[in-house]
């Protein structure tokens, strides 16, 4: 007996992009079980949200957008921004009978018999015409590496391991990175810390007034071209800006925001620059962001000579069965909505161009 169960479509991922994939694919006649499967390898709903420390409150969140078809209404600003998502996410699966399969690993997508993608899983064997890859980043947080890093006697961790501002009282602590967690960081620790210190790459970018629909547009398109040419992609708030709220200012002001430039190398008790300045450290807190979890697209070899995988919208250029939603420029969550929907176009276009081959 054959043990391979055959879908139409494999949907990997159950955050804002997979869901929205999902919501799309039914709502267009895909039935799940059926038709489409979705596999989470979290262990409830909430896709990245659920990890998320609980000091970052909803009312801490920027431009958190809706699901498509449901709206998330009368959260409480003070409650945990992971607990608002998981019950959001959780109510939506329910809503629209996603059934999503979690915890589930998919170890390797390879090709497969008779132009079909094979998807391993730690559910057995899944067979399907295309796949909807919406894996996110969270289990890839990236650590850069600096000589003495592995000598250092302090602590060392990275925003995915971040609980809250508490454990880190009486210490004094490095902050590496210049996008939004490492200033939220800052501005949490400050009080807590027997000092800070605060080290970027880049001189952050600072964004005042309001962010408009042309300038979100030209922002997603400077990404979106790094990953028409095969490169890794690069957050689209690193192109957006940090915005200057008010939190923010006052950290300016008050010296909690005060960058120094990136440091050449750490030592037992710190971090130290090639002029002399050393800094001592009981903690080093990597604000380093992550990088897209596509190990288990290995096997197909899809990845460019400059590092990326090249995708067209969201189709992977080098396999039309393929769609990478919440990659690039539809990282952020209005993106991955659209992304999700433009997926499921371009995918029933595909299959029905199949269907019509074969008779």
């Amino acid at each position: 007996m054959n043990s391979t169960r055959e879908v139409d479509v494999v949907v990997v991922g159950a955050g804002q992009a997979g869901l929205s994939a999902a919501y799309h694919l039914r709502r267009t006649g895909f039935e799940p079980e059926r038709d489409f499967v979705v596999f989470d390898h979290s262990p409830g709903p909430g896709g990245a949200w659920q990890f998320r420390w609980p000091t970052l409150t909803w009312g801490k969140v920027h431009g958190m957008h809706s699901l498509p078809g449901m709206e998330l209404t009368e959260a409480d600003p003070a409650q945990p921004s992971a607990q608002v998502v998981a019950g959001y996410f959780a109510a939506y699966e329910r809503e629209f009978g996603l059934r999503v399969h979690r915890p589930a690993h998919v170890r390797a997508v390879r090709e497969g018999t008779a132009g079909r993608l094979l998807v391993e899983t730690s559910q057995g064997l899944w067979s399907t015409r295309a796949l909807i890859n919406a894996t996110g980043t969270w289990e890839r947080p990236f650590w850069p590496r600096y000589p003495g890093q592995e000598t250092f006697r302090g602590h060392q961790l990275h925003t995915a391991q971040y609980r809250g501002p508490e454990e880190f009282a009486g210490q004094r602590v490095v902050v590496v990175g210049g996008g939004a967690s490492g200033t939220q960081h800052l501005l949490e620790l400050a009080p807590y810390a027997a000092a800070t210190t605060w080290v970027t790459r880049r001189p952050p970018l600072f964004r005042e007034g309001p962010f408009d629909e042309n300038a979100g547009r030209a922002a997603v398109a400077l990404v979106e071209e790094r990953v028409r040419q095969g490169l890794p992609p690069r957050s689209v708030v690193s192109v957006t800006g940090l915005p200057l709220n008010d939190a923010v200012r006052r950290g300016l002001e008050n010296g909690t925001l005060h960058r120094l430039p990136m440091f050449d190398r750490i030592t037992l008790d710190g971090v130290a620059w090639r002029d002399g300045r050393h800094v001592a450290a009981d903690v080093i807190l990597w604000a380093t962001g992550f990088r897209a979890a596509l190990a288990h697209l290995a096997p197909l070899g899809l990845r460019e000579p400059g590092g990326g995988i090249r995708v067209q919208g969201t189709r992977v250029v080098a396999d039309p069965r393929i769609h990478l939603v919440g990659y690039g420029p539809s990282a952020s969550t209005i993106g991955a909505n659209r992304a999700g929907r433009a997926a499921v176009r371009d995918i029933r276009r595909l299959l029905a161009g199949e269907t019509a081959a074969a008779a």
